[in-house]
Formats: C-alpha cells, sequence, structure tokens
C-alpha cells in the first residue's frame, strides 16, 4: 500500500511532474480484492501532474487520470517502435478531405459538394470553400453565392481547386474573373520511417497548445477573434497533438502539431527558434509526433506546404515526403 508514503521513498517511482508530456510506463494501485492489493500498469504520454494526481493518455481510450498516493512505479520509456508501413493509397480527393478534418474552420456550411469554411481570417486553408464535387449549381452562379457568403463576414473570397477533384470548368471560370492561383504541395511519407528520423532530443507532447507554443507559432495576436478562432482550429481534429522542446529558460525552442485521423496523420505548424535552427529539432519533433502517431494506429503522415517555400521543402525531401498532388488557392476578384 502506498497511501501515505512520500513518493520520494518509493524507489521504483522514477518520474515526477517535470516529466510532464514524456513517454512514460506507470503502476498504479488499482483496488484491493481478498485482502490483496491489486495493481494496473499502463504506458502512454504523461500529459498531467498536479494537485489532483497524474494522467496518462494510452495509445487508444480515454486518458487515465489518478492520485499521486496510488503511483507505485513509473519510469520514462523510449518512442512507441513504429513499423516501417507504406501508407494507405488514398485519392486526391479523400486525402484533402482529410485535411480539412485535421485543420476545421470555425464556421462550415454547404455549398452542395462544396463546403463554405470561415475563422475571422486564420489561414486561407480555414476560410476557402473547399471546391470538390459539384456545387448543386453553374460554377459561374456558385461562385457568385461564394463571394457573397465571404462579403458577409467580411473576409476575402478564396477558392480551394484540386486537380482532380474541382469541377473541370472552375479553373477555365476562376481564369476568365482573372483570379491569381497560389499552388499548395500535399505530401506524404510512411509513419514509420519518420518516427525513426529524429536524433535524440527532449521533445514534449500536450494535449493542448500553451502560451509558450503559441508564442513560438507567431500566426496570432492582438485580436480577440482572431485568436478565438485559432484556438478552435488549431485544438479540433479527431486526436490533436502538440509537440515543444523546452529551452533552458522553459521557453520552447521548437513546436509542431499533429492530427490523428484513421490511418493519417497529419503535420503541421513546424516552428524553431531563430537561435536553434539547424540542430535537428524540426526533424526531432515529427519524429516524436510521428511515433505517437504510429501508436495510435496510424500508418501514414501527410503535410501541405506551399510551393514556393524551398527550405521547408528541402527539409520534407530528406525525411522522405514525396509529393501526392498538387491544389491551388485562387482568390475571387472584388466587384
Amino acid at each position: 500500500m502506498t497511501g501515505g508514503v512520500p513518493l520520494e521513498s518509493r524507489p521504483e517511482v522514477r518520474i515526477d511532474p517535470s516529466d510532464v508530456g514524456r513517454r512514460v510506463s506507470v503502476r498504479r494501485l488499482d483496488g484491493v480484492a481478498d485482502g490483496r492489493p491489486q495493481f494496473r500498469d499502463v504506458i502512454g504520454v504523461l500529459t498531467g501532474w498536479d494537485g489532483a494526481g497524474l494522467t496518462v493518455e494510452p495509445r487508444a481510450g480515454a486518458p487515465i487520470r489518478f492520485a499521486a498516493e496510488l503511483l507505485v512505479a513509473g519510469k520514462p520509456v523510449p518512442a512507441f517502435p513504429a513499423r516501417r508501413t507504406p501508407p494507405p493509397a488514398v485519392s486526391p480527393i479523400d486525402l484533402q478531405r482529410i485535411a480539412a478534418r485535421g485543420w476545421p474552420a470555425v464556421e462550415q456550411e454547404p455549398l452542395g459538394e462544396w463546403t463554405l469554411r470561415a475563422s475571422s481570417g486564420f489561414t486561407r486553408r480555414a476560410n476557402s470553400v473547399q471546391a470538390l464535387g459539384d456545387p448543386g449549381l453553374p460554377v459561374d452562379a456558385a461562385l457568385e453565392r461564394v463571394r457573397d457568403w465571404y462579403a458577409a463576414r467580411s473576409l476575402p473570397a478564396y477558392v480551394e481547386v484540386v486537380s482532380p477533384g474541382s469541377p473541370p470548368e472552375l479553373a477555365a471560370e476562376l481564369d476568365r474573373l482573372g483570379a491569381a492561383l497560389a499552388p499548395t504541395l500535399v505530401r506524404t511519407a510512411p509513419l514509420g520511417d519518420l518516427a525513426r528520423a529524429g536524433r535524440p532530443a527532449d521533445v514534449r507532447l500536450a494535449r493542448t497548445a500553451g502560451p509558450g507554443w503559441l508564442a513560438l507559432y507567431r500566426r496570432v495576436g492582438g485580436d480577440p477573434a482572431l485568436e478565438a478562432a485559432a484556438a478552435a482550429v488549431l485544438h479540433g481534429g479527431p486526436s490533436v497533438w502538440f509537440a515543444h522542446v523546452p529551452g533552458p529558460d522553459g521557453a520552447p525552442l521548437a513546436i509542431g502539431r499533429m492530427v490523428v485521423d484513421g490511418p493519417w496523420a497529419c503535420f503541421g505548424a513546424v516552428e524553431v527558434a531563430p537561435a536553434a535552427r539547424r540542430r535537428g529539432l524540426a526533424t526531432a519533433v515529427m519524429a516524436q509526433l510521428a511515433g505517437r502517431g504510429a501508436e495510435e494506429g496510424a500508418t501514414g503522415g501527410y503535410l501541405q506546404v506551399e510551393a514556393d517555400n524551398g527550405g521547408a521543402i528541402a527539409l520534407y525531401d530528406r525525411l522522405g515526403f514525396t509529393t501526392s498532388h498538387t491544389y491551388h488557392y485562387a482568390r475571387l476578384p472584388q466587384r
């Protein structure tokens, strides 16, 4: 029995609150049966340790919470040994829809098979119409509806054009309107290989983006509506994880975000502080996230990168990412 015994007097307890964010193995007291104590083991990410006790997120199922006085043994453990498995087959249309779930807009409305998305202007992805399939109207009329919908929200009207996927006549109509196209690459890689790519680094995982993470992300600030939208989008998705490498003063040196959705894990928001670049931290962050994604059953990773971002593309090349397809953002001219 451990009740009343200080943690430092339990020799098998080799973790403490400073290990929050690490993958751990813990054993806890789980009641008494026939006069004998019962124990239960769990391996997962230690996502919390406060006055209420510990929280551990296993590979599947709900988080496990228990009082610190029930902790019998605990230690940090290596990342999940992800298998080298090819990514699952997926069409551009399906991958775009998966990506939309991993970066969900605050406001969404169908237009036939298209989806209008708005998030107070936080990123084009969350403030554009996903033009997949049939809008249920002639394309010119559909684009007028799109323009009006975004104008009502004081937002520019962006159209996400995917080939194959968007109506064939859409590109011609956008060209007639003089809408400029900005290409974005969708790149995929085997998750098992990515999980093995990083050098050792103290990467911590969390379910929420803390103030330090957001400070390094540098995409929000100042506008309460924009900050609220960013928080909703960043934390939206089936299984969202945030990673950071703590610096000497506690401020993150590198960050990243991942969303696990079935067999796919989406990577994004990978940033490294200027003073910490060229140390392999971006790779370490992605590798640690990939390990967690594999632990939850994903086998493929994907990301979206603007076609003119040569530095990021070079990094992703080294990590084994290849281009699945390209989509474009087109901004409709104002009337």
